[in-house]
């Protein structure tokens, strides 16, 4: 049986109702199973920190901005990345 990757990002309204998404995703899983589908996993992959996540969702909820969390990293941080490289 194949396995399959999906990313999916919220639209206004699930952003908006943002509060519901484990609610959704249950829901989703169980339609998957009425259609023949194994969901085998959901994860939901915001930023690394809680409480930047927190914040991203909340700004989006607000409705006037959409953003993406994207993890920096300085020049040390980027070096020690590039020693570990054959």
């Amino acid at each position: 049986m194949a396995t399959f990757v999906t990313l999916l990002n919220f639209t206004d309204q699930g952003i908006r109702t943002v509060k519901d998404t484990t609610k959704r995703a249950a829901a989703v899983r169980e339609m998957a199973k009425a259609s023949g589908i194994e969901m085998k996993d959901i994860f939901w992959t915001l930023g690394q920190y809680a409480t930047m996540t927190a914040f991203g969702l909340a700004l989006g909820m607000a409705g006037n901005v959409r953003s993406q969390t994207l993890r920096a990293f300085s020049a040390d941080e980027m070096s020690g990345i590039l020693s570990k490289l054959p």
